[in-house]
């Protein structure tokens, strides 16, 4: 199954994956969300994204305080 946006607070539950596992699809979701958008991309898809991703950071950061804070801190 390909997890979304969508799905974000559901994978921080998933009680048979390890934190690493976790970090790494919400990271994996993150990445994917940049990776579609382009040139073409109104400000606000941009924005829209900029939003989720920075959710994204706020649940990496109940799983890894020190990275969801450094991800949460250089964002801009």
């Amino acid at each position: 199954m390909e997890y979304t946006h969508n799905n974000i607070e559901d994978i921080l539950g998933f009680t048979t994956w390890d934190d690493k596992k976790k970090l790494d699809e919400l990271l994996r979701i993150d990445c994917k969300m940049y990776t579609n958008l382009g040139s073409d991309s109104t400000k606000k898809e941009v924005a829209d994204v900029k939003a989720i991703s920075k959710k994204i950071y706020k649940v990496i950061q109940k799983i890894n305080p020190q990275m969801g804070k450094t991800f949460l801190s250089c964002f801009d």
